[in-house]
């Protein structure tokens, strides 16, 4: 018998074998297939001590996140639809008020995930004639939403509100938009939220924060940056928050004013041609808000965020105030070793290099968890000081 394939393909060209570059070895991203339990991590049988999870508050193996799941899962297991058709369970706004609620904003509205949110909030928001103020550090969702939204992009250094406000004036418009992350997911610092939004003020724009690694982590309640900073639910401010990080869950939501939420069910293209979210991702996240708002997970976080600070505190960490911890080692081949020398002490923290971060930037990023130990940190401290002096 004839393969076909081979019969109709007898003439060398492009085809899919060809078609990319190939990626350098030193530069291949890989996926490897691991088991998580609790603060552990199975990697090729290898069972680790995991400091490079997002699961904050360690909420995502919790017996009330799993319970609510399980329960919701009796009815049903996908959604069925998107919202707008008829995938639009109950359940989804209950969470939405309730998120609304506790933010202090006029309204919410829950999207797929935290790409599909600020691809799709951006387009909403932007076009050719809005001009969009970045910082050069922003999450990649952020910077391919403006790229998709056609928007005439102006890059600022990060956090450099100066830079910010002389690009502000430079480059006019009748509508326009300042764009962030509020706690930055590499560097583990955090926009100056009152000054941006007092500077969307001033020159009348808009003010879009993604703050996914700082709702649930970051203020005394865990509501996050612009919480903590008194700005939460302002006309000119829309927020952008994850459930699969410190809600140990999946998905996530946008807040702001109520015209604004409604336009953008009209609008969100990434909401509106996508199948809802399944009721029990929902039940587990509306499950992690109460334990958020009940504050001991969070407590916890932030007694071992301080630990952990206290015990590194003569290395040469990154300023971080926040759960992400990066200790920046500038070449690729300094941070692949040191997290190889962690790896066979039983610790998982994965080199971060470029394109993840700039060239001369690789960096070991740690991220603590309020399910580890304080035995844990020790240990880990007493390693990577013993690594690090033998590099």
């Amino acid at each position: 018998m004839v393969d076909s394939r081979n019969a109709l393909d007898s003439h060398p060209g492009l085809d899919s074998r060809n078609w990319f570059a190939p990626v350098p070895t030193s530069r291949r991203r890989q996926f490897m297939a691991s088991q998580r339990d609790g603060v552990f991590i199975t990697l090729n049988g290898q069972r680790l001590i995991n400091f490079s999870s997002n699961d904050y508050l360690a909420l995502s193996t919790h017996p009330k996140l799993c319970d609510a799941a399980k329960t919701a899962l009796a009815d049903g297991v996908g959604s069925g639809a998107s919202r707008l058709v008829c995938g639009d369970d109950p359940a989804l706004h209950h969470l939405e008020k309730r998120l609304a609620d506790w933010k202090g904003y006029e309204a919410c509205l829950i999207v797929g995930s935290g790409m599909l949110a600020n691809l799709g909030l951006i387009q909403a928001l932007a076009n050719r004639h809005s001009p969009v103020f970045a910082d050069k550090l922003n999450h990649a969702s952020l910077v391919d939403g403006v790229r998709l939204s056609t928007a005439p992009s102006h890059r600022f250094q990060h956090l450099d509100t100066g830079q910010l406000e002389q690009l502000l004036q430079q480059h006019q418009a009748d509508k326009r938009i300042i764009v962030s992350d509020g706690v930055f997911s590499m560097d583990g610092d955090c926009a100056d939220v009152n000054a941006l939004l007092q500077l969307a003020i001033d020159h009348n724009t808009l003010l879009l924060i993604d703050d996914a690694h700082g709702i649930g982590t970051v203020g005394a309640d865990g509501r996050g940056l612009t919480s903590q900073a008194g700005i939460a639910g302002h006309h000119r401010l829309i927020e952008v928050g994850t459930f699969g990080k410190s809600f140990g869950s999946y998905g996530a939501f946008i807040l702001a004013s109520e015209p604004c939420i409604e336009a953008l069910r009209q609008r969100q293209r990434s909401m509106i041609y996508s199948t809802a979210l399944p009721l029990a991702i929902i039940a587990a996240a509306d499950a992690g808000l109460d334990l958020i708002q009940h504050g001991e997970a969070l407590s916890r976080l932030h007694a071992n965020i301080a630990y952990f600070k206290m015990k590194i505190s003569t290395l040469n960490f990154m300023p971080s105030h926040t759960a992400i911890q990066p200790l920046l080692l500038g070449s690729d081949d300094k941070a692949m070793a040191m997290s190889s020398a962690l790896r066979e002490a039983g610790f998982f923290v994965p080199a971060i290099r470029p394109p993840t971060v700039a060239a001369g930037t690789a960096r070991l990023r740690f991220t603590l968890s309020a399910a580890h130990s304080t035995a844990q940190i020790d240990l880990l401290a007493e390693k990577l000081l013993h690594c690090l002096a033998h590099a």
